[in-house]
């Protein structure tokens, strides 16, 4: 339009021009005249009409050779024009889906994302929109179609497309998938942080403990995670591998594991009484008595203790011995005592084993001591008595799990008057 107007002014401009020209020539000895001749013919005409018709005619031709070459582009222009409308609609549809799919409308939002993704600049956006959108919806099959949609329209998008299916998947505790996937991921981006940690989560939530072991190098160069998060997860981490080990009550192997563990989650305590419970249960308990041994003289500690308990020695009156000069720094120490206890009766000193677990018993009574107690009187022939205290540990047992469950009963009734509700009535 604005070239149209240029045009009609430019025309009219110039035939101003030949008109006050004209009218000069006029004013000054005649408007003049034009002679045309081609052979035979030939045209006498005044100045003014032969500039009129050179206007007109120029004029006329620059339409036509508009027209002309307004026809020869018109399906490019139509195109054009049609690539633009859909594209407008196609950001229109995407916007719609998005705030469809933040409201929740998982299948409106899908319909409006996909109708229109193929004419979309950025499709990519629409099929992973629209993939998380059937996930939330539980069609699992039309999310990994839409996700494949989204790598064949942008194949160098792989990393962003394998994150999204990665994250979905682990969402639905499609955990050996999910591996699959950041597997794949790995060998393309290995130090990208949001690899790293998708394969953390992936891996903690399958419990592969050895996997995880394996990633927290990486996770710490990378600097993915706090030094605070790496140390409870590694603490987090060899504790499951230590149990894991333990189960198969084989002592090399955990020989082996205890190597591995970095050094200072080794001095770690909670660590340290796990590698030690393990391996007695396998049987290395002649290897870490020195250690549990070491380890009471450095912290006094009721598990290691416990533990110390479980040890058998060959020379049980040497243990009995170490075990007795403890006494001297914790003389009322029950758990002490009924170690003691212990002890004296696997060393057949039943008399002293009777004075320490009654001790034991009068500073605080455990199922255990009950036990004990019961064993020694059995072998001094004395089952009456011994069945009296068998009895005991077991009311003691009982009380302890009713009172458990009390307990547990009372914070749950305390929660639910916190918060305005009743518990439902027993049927």
């Amino acid at each position: 339009m604005r070239r149209v107007l240029l045009l009609l002014i430019g025309f009219f401009a110039a035939l101003g021009a030949a008109f006050l020209g004209l009218r000069y020539l006029a004013t000054h000895g005649g408007s003049g005249y034009v002679i045309i001749g081609i052979g035979q013919w030939s045209v006498e005409t005044t100045l003014l009409l032969t500039s009129v018709v050179l206007v007109l005619s120029f004029v006329l031709l620059y339409f036509a050779v508009r027209l002309i070459i307004t026809a020869v582009r018109l399906p490019k222009i139509l195109k054009k024009r049609g690539h633009e409308q859909r594209s407008r609609r196609s950001q229109e549809a995407l916007l719609s889906g998005l705030i469809e799919s933040a409201e929740g409308n998982w299948e409106k939002a899908e319909k409006q994302l996909i109708r229109h993704a193929a004419n979309s600049g950025v499709p990519l956006i629409n099929y992973l929109t629209a993939a998380r959108a059937a996930h939330s919806r539980g069609a699992l099959e039309q999310r990994d179609e839409y996700l494949k949609m989204a790598q064949e329209s942008m194949p160098e998008a792989e990393l962003a497309i394998g994150l999204t299916k990665a994250e979905l998947q682990l969402s639905n505790k499609q955990f050996e998938e999910a591996l699959e996937s950041l597997t794949q991921l790995d060998k393309i981006a290995p130090s990208h942080a949001a690899v790293l940690k998708l394969r953390h989560q992936a891996l903690s939530r399958a419990e592969d403990w050895e996997g995880l072991s394996r990633l927290i190098p990486n996770l710490h160069a990378n600097k993915v995670m706090l030094e605070a998060e790496i140390k409870l997860l590694e603490t987090e981490t060899y504790s499951a591998l230590i149990k894991q080990k333990a189960e198969t009550r084989d002592a090399i192997a955990l020989r082996n594991l205890w190597q591995e563990v970095p050094e200072h989650i080794r001095k770690s305590t909670g660590i340290q009484q796990l590698y030690y419970a393990a391996m007695i249960e396998a049987g290395a308990e002649i290897e870490v008595e020195p250690l549990v041994r070491l380890a009471l003289t450095k912290e006094w500690s009721e598990t290691l203790l416990v533990l110390y308990g479980c040890i058998h020695m060959p020379d049980t009156e040497q243990q009995l011995g170490t075990a007795e000069g403890w006494s001297t720094a914790h003389p009322n120490d029950a758990i002490l005592l009924r170690v003691l206890g212990k002890l004296s009766l696997r060393a057949n000193r039943l008399e002293k084993a009777k004075s320490y677990l009654k001790s034991s018993l009068a500073a605080e009574p455990s199922v255990e001591a009950f036990q004990l107690m019961g064993d020694v009187l059995m072998k001094q022939k004395d089952p009456l008595n011994a069945c009296q205290y068998f009895r005991n540990g077991l009311l003691f047992a009982s009380n302890g799990v009713v009172a458990l469950i009390e307990e547990q009963t009372l914070e749950t009734e305390s929660e639910e008057e916190a918060g305005g509700q009743e518990l439902p009535p027993l049927e």
